[in-house]
């Protein structure tokens, strides 16, 4: 059988005895189906899927065993039975098995005559509290490597699994970080033993939260018997893989209680919609109702595809017919595609690109390449490989996306950067996402590509990269423009990117304005592009200033998305790689349930504060420099020397933050030497620590800065003021609201609505110092007639307050001690702060105000 593609055998069942061997004839036909390159190939990890000698290779397999042993001691029947059920595996397209125990050489032999790989398990006392004991852990490790030993670098091996579904409660009595040390103890020894195999640990619901971060894929087994909840747990489990593959170990259903048909209909489903959420491949459980465990034939469990007698049930034609059409059907009504790669000097990747455009799986698509007044050979590689090729000036990048969407002629625009290249499903899970929902558009993961470079990786490992934000495990936020994929007529009906958005920011700035029509955005987790990363710091640097160039132009554009300090925070979470770890004093929470008992055992996770998120903002480097001012005032009055401290506890904490997230970093190059390891983290290091100042810079150069005012210069003296507005037409009162606000941000004005725990309806800033909050309430006066009352409050910010308070302290305690420089510029301080706020304060207040009776002259 071929391990890659699908076997091109058609046998029938009724072709084979009840457990005799195959015949020989067959069994010759069969291994003539196997590329003779591929048998001494060995799987590897490569994004959101493994690869075999650089074809993807789709994980279909079935569990085998365990079952009861014979006098000798073998758990693996008699290589006869062996051969025979490996050959109708490989004659039903099933290219992998999982043992739970650790098989001997020959049946890995038979298994590779099959083109079938084993998932091998390397079994131990997990029932037990094992780290109760320095013995039983020293024996585990021991046995560990003695069961690989016999089978190492063996190529029929597909992985190595260090464990499975440790008892919820005993990682309870042992605790979540002394599990997650063990195993990681025992995936370096599997790899000392073995080291190109990979290794992986096979999870369940009850212990979702253990953090296994090192292992080479994602492996969890899964038993829902409703579609739609297993759909929307695999999307979880994606985003916990992150960009990683995710094997399901174990799907499956008892036919003995369900009946053979619907097992045969539920495996049906739940093997397509792993497929379809993105899994690299499927463990069903089982091959036969055969199953030994504790000493005892298990018979009053029926999950197999084939009985006792290893006659088949319905189900293994189900599995071999989805099997088949991994990862979709081809008869889908696939939607026509326009590629849209736009590029300025990027001849050094584009190339690649392209290659991977090539290789694309998909049967109706085109690709335009938009060369955005490039002066390098970019438009003379486009034209070799037949794209159509548009020459512009060079306007910026939203220009040339927008000149790609009107000259396609798809259904569906996607985008990716010409320094990106798509995996050969992408356009597929792209396709599937737009026929299965009513989503505006659909993003998926982009991920370093393996072999980039030492820096390259070290900045895949940085924050600042393009990652996506999730509201749900479906639902995201943010797409990335590398790799975006919209319907026309949405991307048409809000006027394609906003031209002012030149290399950066266009992306986010789309993505807000689709939903704040109202539409949504999908994530696709398999529909992965591979995108380089920088290649060197100042290219770093370079980036990481244009981006905070984009956020200042998203924070004029979008004011009240934006908090005073000129902080972004998104509604929903941030994903992948280079994140810096969030600051908290409270411990990660995992919820158990009452006694351990729930089945979905998860780390509670709270949405982080404005205040744990200080020392992530570039902004936190603004307050570290002005305690530094406050301790050099010492040098005049002694007592400012207090500052010293902060200054030492607010410069520790981005660092700490650092060291946290240096510590878990990964690299793929996986240097052997600790200087070589050192290195790469030292420069990881760096580039945490460089990131927040480029953002800065670009922030500060472009105008979003904390004492930055509202667009609105007028004043109007800060008081408390009502306003009424009558109307002898009912209309909804948050339509008079939404108009004021439309008002106010036509002006340039910071608004921000008030949220679900708030009295006041709308907060006009006018600066850090000074705000205006507005209060309303309706009278229904009958006959549909209505008084709007509203109530127009200025005030000093919490900030603001802050500040002016801590300055008038210390300037009262310099007068006391009469240190007259300290009191002269302290007291200066709090003039100029309190002048602010007021300022600030009439600014906000003139701009409501104004926006009132703009509202009010429109309505009458």
């Amino acid at each position: 059988m071929n391990p890659v593609g699908t076997h091109p055998l058609d046998v029938q069942d009724s072709d084979w005895g009840h457990g005799r061997p195959a015949t020989e004839s067959y069994l010759q036909a069969i291994q003539t189906c196997i590329p003779a390159e591929l048998c001494d190939q060995r799987p590897q990890v490569m994004g959101k899927f493994l690869y075999l000698r650089g074809r993807k290779l789709w994980v279909r397999g079935v569990t085998y065993g365990p079952f009861r042993s014979d006098e000798t001691g073998n758990e693996f029947c008699d290589s006869d039975m062996v051969h025979n059920d490996f050959a109708r595996m490989a004659a039903h397209g099933i290219n992998a098995v999982r043992t739970y125990t650790t098989p001997p050489r020959w049946l890995l032999d038979i298994a590779q005559s099959y083109g079938i790989f084993v998932m091998v398990g390397l079994p131990w006392e997990q029932h037990v509290a094992f780290l109760d004991s320095k013995k039983t852990v020293l024996s585990i490790e021991s046995r560990i490597r003695t069961m690989i030993q016999g089978i190492a670098g063996h190529s029929a091996v597909l992985c190595y699994v260090i464990g499975n579904e440790i008892p919820a409660p005993i990682v309870r009595w042992h605790g979540r970080k002394k599990v997650e040390c063990f195993l990681e103890r025992l995936y370096q020894l599997t790899k000392e033993a073995d080291p190109n195999g990979l290794v992986t640990y096979v999870n369940y619901p009850s212990t979702e939260y253990l953090q296994l971060s090192f292992l080479d894929f994602f492996c969890f087994n899964v038993y829902l018997e409703e579609q739609d909840q297993l759909e929307a747990y695999l999307y979880r489990l994606q985003n916990l893989a992150g960009d990683r593959p995710l094997i399901m170990g174990e799907l499956g259903l008892d036919s003995g209680r369900n009946g053979e048909e619907k097992q045969a209909a539920v495996l049906d489903w739940q093997v397509r919609t792993a497929f379809r959420v993105g899994c690299a491949g499927v463990f069903v459980f089982s091959w036969t109702d055969e199953w030994y465990r504790g000493g005892y034939d298990i018979e009053d469990w029926h999950f197999g595809l084939t009985d006792r007698n290893r006659s088949p049930k319905p189900a293994l034609a189900s599995v071999s017919k989805a099997f088949s059409e991994v990862p979709f059907p081809s008869d889908l009504p696939w939607p026509r595609i326009s590629v849209i790669v736009c590029s300025y000097n990027g001849a050094h990747t584009i190339r690649e690109c392209f290659e991977g455009l090539r290789k694309l799986e998909y049967p109706d698509f085109e690709v335009v390449v938009v060369n955005d007044g490039s002066t390098d050979t970019t438009a003379a590689i486009a034209a070799q490989y037949g794209f159509r090729v548009i020459c512009t000036g060079n306007n910026g990048l939203s220009t040339a996306r927008n000149v790609g969407m009107r000259a396609a002629d798809g259904e569906i625009i996607a985008y990716i950067d010409d320094d990106a290249y798509p995996d050969p499903d992408w356009l597929k899970y792209v396709a599937v996402t737009f026929l299965s929902t009513d989503c505006a558009g659909v993003g998926g993961p982009n991920a370093p590509p393996p072999g980039a470079g030492e820096v390259a990786e070290c900045v895949a490992n940085a924050p600042g990269g393009p990652l996506h934000v999730l509201i749900s495990d479906r639902e995201a936020e943010h797409i990335p423009g590398c790799n975006m994929a919209i319907r026309k007529e949405r991307l048409e009906a809000i006027g394609g990117f906003d031209p002012r958005f030149k290399t950066a920011g266009d992306d986010v700035d789309l993505c807000w304005r689709l939903q704040e029509r109202g539409w949504w955005l999908a994530f696709s987790p398999g529909a992965m592009v591979w995108h380089h990363r920088r290649n060197s710091v100042r290219a770093y640097w370079r980036q990481q200033k244009g981006y905070g160039k984009a956020e200042a132009i998203l924070a004029q554009k979008w004011p009240r998305r934006y908090n005073p300090l000129g902080h972004l925070t998104w509604v929903g979470r941030i994903y992948g790689k280079g994140l810096t770890e969030r600051f908290s004093w409270r411990k990660v929470r995992i919820y158990h349930g009452s006694w351990g008992r729930a089945l979905f055992q998860s780390v509670y996770e709270r949405r982080t504060g404005t205040l744990e998120s200080l020392p992530l903002m570039p902004e936190w480097y603004m307050v570290n420099f002005a305690l530094l001012l406050l301790s050099a005032s010492g040098i005049a009055w002694k007592p400012m020397l207090f500052a010293l401290p902060l200054l030492v506890i607010t410069s520790g904490a981005p660092f700490a933050h650092v060291l946290k997230t240096v510590a878990v970093a990964s690299f793929p190059s996986k240097p052997a030497s600790r200087a070589g390891r050192l290195k790469l983290r030292l420069l990881t290091g760096l580039l945490h620590v460089l990131q927040p100042l480029a953002r800065l810079y670009g922030r500060l150069r472009h105008g979003l800065t904390p004492w930055r005012r509202s667009n609105a210069r007028r004043f109007a003296f800060p008081r408390n003021r009502n306003h009424r507005f009558w109307s002898e037409q009912w209309r909804p009162p948050e339509e008079s609201l939404e108009a004021v606000e439309k008002a106010l941000e036509s002006q340039g004005a910071m608004v921000c609505r008030g949220g679900d725990y708030d009295r006041w309806d709308l907060e006009v800033r006018g600066g850090l110092m000074g705000l205006v909050r507005l209060y309303t309430v309706v009278e229904e006066h009958g006959e549909g007639r209505q008084l709007m009352r509203l109530l127009v409050r200025p005030r000093f910010s919490t900030s603001g307050t802050v500040l002016i308070f801590l300055f008038a302290t210390v300037f009262i305690g310099a007068c006391i001690d009469q240190a007259w420089t300290a009191c002269a510029i302290f007291g200066s301080g709090v003039l100029l702060l309190a002048l602010r706020a007021l300022q600030e304060c009439g600014g906000a207040t003139a701009a409501v105000l104004g926006s009132l009776q703009l509202t009010e002259e429109e309505e009458t």
